[in-house]
């Protein structure tokens, strides 16, 4: 619900802009390929070029080969998913479209702005991305319907991990485990009673039509990601929002009112309704976080260092006061061990863990525990004190079986999936209609059987 501000990238935007930058055909436009009965303009692929080439992205081969023969493996999932009715869930695609333009937006500035960085309306901008990202979708799907059978036994990792060249294997960088307790510091209430005081206040004013909400939300809402564009979130899901926002949200009826106060793990917001469309929901909202003070953030590390002795001490374990201690949701019920997202493992680069934890982790022992510090929820973007402890340091070192199956497996799984996908294009070129013009028959295509 509470997005953080991202900054844009030149790859993004650019293999957007190549998709959503008008196509000027007219009738000397020609059709450079046929697959099925869906053409490839000449132009769409001078467009694509050019967009590439402006961002310096690396073309494996001659790009006029390359980038056409990806448009029409792309038609081939397309027309797999129109044989086998797989379709995208459009309200996901419309969530993302939605946040993909408040992307856009809040890095670029305003609506304005982005339509002159895409040369288009704003709504045409909206059109396009609904296209791309549901034909990314539908592909995406028709893979995984390809390749859903595909599993690895240990033996097929074995042999797979053994038949590696040498100079194949990966290298895989220092590696730790860590365990994690946090706790977050007792804000006073009179603090929590101003901040709702001040959002009573700014509902009041906008229910007796003293003041506009987007106003308001652009003075006052501490939520980055939405108060400069006056609080508004686009169109979303009820999924997009954790359940205590979504539960109000999804209730409102009366565009000109203001709802009760609700509050989340992120702090206090007030939503005013801006519209619905089917299973989706666009509004604004006022975010106020509670302050903690210097004083607070000192009790709670005080505590917590008193917690660290008692456990050098051995008077209780880690575990332990990550059972009875840490409000850590995701770590709490898990011995305090931190978990990478990434990789769906208790291993972690350095460059993985939040850079107050990798501070701390980079001067102990395997199973020494830091001081108490201050840190950053990764989530609600809050203060709060932690302490770590780690559990054991992998040194860099070539990968192997004893340690690194969970990573080899994957390498198997995507080699094996690659591997199939292509066995699956090859034969899919042989049964579908495809007409190349002159200009395209002397290409070296990654793929076999297009020049008929």
């Amino acid at each position: 619900m509470k997005r953080r501000k991202m900054v844009i990238s030149a790859t993004v935007l650019t293999a957007l802009c190549a998709l959503a930058a008008p196509v000027k055909r007219n009738v000397v436009d020609e059709v450079a390929w046929i697959v099925g009965d869906e053409p490839i303009y000449r132009s769409e692929i001078e467009e694509m070029y050019t967009q590439m080439r402006s961002e310096g992205q690396n073309i494996p081969g001659d790009p006029y080969c390359v980038i056409p023969e990806r448009m029409a493996v792309e038609k081939l999932y397309l027309h797999q998913a129109k044989l086998d009715t797989i379709e995208a869930n459009e309200g996901w695609v419309q969530s993302n479209v939605e946040q993909r333009l408040q992307y856009f937006v809040n890095n670029l500035g305003s609506k304005e702005k982005v339509e002159e960085y895409f040369h288009k309306p704003y709504g045409q901008l909206r059109e396009s991305l609904v296209d791309m990202i549901r034909n990314n979708s539908i592909v995406e799907n028709v893979k995984g319907n390809i390749t859903k059978d595909i599993k690895a036994t240990p033996n097929d990792v074995r042999k797979y991990f053994s038949s590696l060249p040498e100079d194949s294997i990966p290298y895989v960088p220092m590696q730790v485990e860590a365990q994690i307790v946090s706790i977050k510091p007792i804000i006073p209430a009179q603090e929590i009673e101003d901040v709702k005081a001040r959002l009573r206040d700014y509902a009041d004013r906008v229910n007796r039509g003293e003041a506009k909400f987007s106003t308001l939300a652009i003075a006052y809402s501490e939520d980055p990601g939405s108060s400069m564009q006056g609080g508004e979130m686009g169109y979303m899901p009820r999924a997009a929002f954790v359940p205590e926002f979504a539960n109000v949200a999804f209730n409102l009826n009366d565009p000109n009112k203001v709802s009760r106060i609700v509050e989340t793990e992120f702090g206090y917001h007030i939503i005013q309704l801006i519209d619905k469309r089917g299973d989706q929901v666009n509004v604004r909202h006022i975010l106020l976080t509670p302050k903690v003070s210097t004083k607070d953030l000192t009790e709670a590390t005080v505590r917590l260092d008193s917690l660290r002795k008692e456990i050098v001490a051995g008077k209780y374990t880690f575990e332990d006061a990550a059972r009875y201690v840490s409000q850590d949701k995701a770590t709490k019920n898990n011995k305090g061990i931190m978990m990478n997202e990434n990789t769906l493992s208790s291993r972690f680069e350095m460059g993985e863990l939040p850079a107050e934890v990798a501070r701390r982790i980079e001067l102990l022992k395997p199973g020494e525990v830091s001081e108490a510090f201050i840190m950053k929820d990764q989530k609600s973007n809050k203060d709060i004190v932690a302490m770590v402890k780690l559990t054991n340091r992998i040194p860099g070192h070539k990968a192997n079986l004893s340690e690194d199956y969970n990573m080899i497996k994957k390498m198997y799984e995507a080699k094996h999936e690659n591997d199939v996908l292509r066995e699956w294009v090859e034969k899919k070129i042989k049964d579908t209609y495809v007409k190349i013009s002159d200009d395209w028959k002397n290409c070296e295509f990654e793929y076999d059987g297009w020049i008929k």
